[in-house]
């Protein structure tokens, strides 16, 4: 397994987790803040606790999200799979032949620019 297949895949998981942890909450109170909440604040710690919570694994997912992108390109760029540097490699070592120079004419109209003074 390549290390970019790893990486595809933590950030196929954090990217679902990130989304899943943005649509349970709900600024205005409602979601599942306030059913965790509800009448009081006995259960899993109430609103407050749950908003914290919630805020807390969307910055972290957030900031994993990019760190994962971020390692992901660099494994890419060192990896076998960078095509361009590949390109750039292939055209290194097989440079294109140079044509041939003309052959050189004593040919005096070519040598020697036209009179213009019509002499």
């Amino acid at each position: 397994m390549s290390t970019f297949t790893i990486f595809l895949a933590l950030i196929v998981v954090v990217a679902f987790l990130l989304v899943v942890v943005i649509m349970v909450q709900n600024p205005k109170g409602g979601g599942l803040s306030s059913s965790f909440g509800g009448g009081g604040t006995q259960q899993l710690g109430g609103v407050k606790k749950t908003t914290d919570f919630l805020d807390k694994s969307t910055w972290t997912l957030a900031t994993l999200l990019l760190v994962l992108i971020l390692a992901s390109n660099i494994a890419i760029n060192k990896g076998k799979g960078d095509v361009d540097s590949k390109a750039l490699d292939e055209d290194a070592t097989t440079a294109p032949a140079l044509p041939a120079p003309l052959p050189a004419t004593n040919d005096a109209a070519t040598a020697t620019p036209a009179d213009s003074t019509g002499q």
